[in-house]
């Protein structure tokens, strides 16, 4: 079961604040993460807050899919709004969700609601959960109402590499990026060593647009990295949409973020690194309805079900696909290692020493900062 806004609607939640959150609207979660008995034999409500629309062919579209899939399982009652800013309209939007629709689970998906607007939020509604979408939530510090979840999708961009180290012939590959914030950084550096894994010599240009989507900067400097010589692109924004166009219909191949985007360019894309939201949603939901912990802090990558690969595309030789796969199943094995053995930076800094070799959920990755060598960029 969902509810689907219509403009009126959404002027009007954007618009509704209430003093407290009394009443039969709102039903009781325990601070600890546990829903209460009876909570646990009722119908549950959740909310879902995207930052874009939800067929943005991206980050927005990936949650919408995972929010897709708890509509079909009994008893629950997805609301959901899109092109919610990363403003105090996010606040409102939430706590509409939850007096007005009787929400007692909201994800707020975008990078921006977590500090102040989820936390605010939280604090105001100890007794409403809140997951938050790849925020780095921390014991001591944030409400026990409140956790994040995110994926290992450095893993996919990885992978990525890979394809389009085959692809490739100006040993040149190009990276549309919004901001230069840890996870970005760790798709940027991950695609690039994947590619180096086949090829030392490729390099991997970046740009940075400044914003999660704008749709003019993305395709000035799609086509400013193939004017570069750069034959395969990919990306971090919100809508992958217009890098995916743009560059194939210069005649690069591309690799796909967040969604499958094969249906934009398909004899042009090679794979993609997709969120598999729809796993992670159904489990926090049925803990939810089975009244257990719903977790604070929640990590997963493609052995996991939290990342998934598009299927690889025409232009892949059969190669690549081999080294595409054999990487696959170590990945799905577990113990991975992307980042190790005296990694620099691209100002020539040791980042990882020596000898080590990161773990795939090494809590260092989410703090990452800087670029690796091999790219060219700054994140200043």
């Amino acid at each position: 079961m969902t509810k689907l806004l219509s403009p009126s609607a959404t002027f009007s939640r954007r618009s509704f604040l209430k003093a407290s959150a009394t009443g039969a609207a709102v039903v009781g979660l325990a601070p600890t993460g546990l829903l209460s008995p009876a909570m646990a034999q009722a119908a549950l409500t959740v909310g879902f807050v995207y930052v874009g629309p939800k067929d943005d062919y991206g980050y927005n579209q990936a949650h919408a899919e995972g929010a897709a899939m708890l509509k079909e399982m009994a008893g629950v009652t997805v609301v959901e709004e899109e092109n919610v800013p990363e403003t105090v309209d996010v606040q409102k939007t939430m706590e509409s969700m939850i007096n007005l629709d009787g929400a007692t689970l909201v994800f707020p998906t975008s990078f921006g609601y977590f500090d102040p607007h989820m936390l605010e939020m939280a604090k105001k509604y100890p007794d409403i959960q809140f997951r938050h979408c790849g925020g780095l939530w921390t014991e001591g510090t944030h409400p026990e109402n409140t956790g994040s979840y995110f994926g290992y999708i450095g893993q996919g961009q990885y992978l990525n590499g890979i394809a389009a180290a085959y692809a490739s012939k100006s040993k040149k590959i190009g990276f549309v990026a919004a901001k230069p914030i840890p996870q970005v950084l760790q798709n940027i550096n991950s695609f690039l060593l994947g590619a180096r894994s086949v090829d030392p010599a490729i390099t991997c240009q970046v740009i940075f647009t400044g914003e999660w989507s704008l749709a003019v900067k993305e395709a000035e400097a799609t086509n400013a990295l193939v004017d570069q010589g750069a034959d395969v692109i990919t990306c971090h924004v919100d809508s992958p949409k217009v890098v995916v166009e743009t560059a194939a219909g210069r005649g690069a191949f591309v690799c796909g973020y967040h969604a499958n985007q094969s249906p934009l360019a398909p004899e042009k894309y090679l794979t993609g690194a997709e969120w598999a939201w729809g796993n992670v949603y159904s489990d926090f939901v049925k803990k939810a309805q089975a009244g257990e912990a719903l977790g604070n802090f929640v990590r997963g990558g493609l052995k996991d079900g939290f990342v998934k690969m598009s299927p690889l595309g025409p232009a892949v030789p059969e190669e690549g696909r081999k080294a595409f796969d054999a990487t696959l199943a170590e990945m799905m094995a577990g113990g991975y290692s992307i980042y190790k053995n005296g990694l620099k930076d691209n100002k020539g800094t040791v980042v990882v020493p020596e000898g080590t070799a990161l773990a795939e959920d090494a809590i260092e990755l989410e703090s990452m900062s800087y670029l690796v060598e091999g790219v060219v960029g700054s994140t200043s």
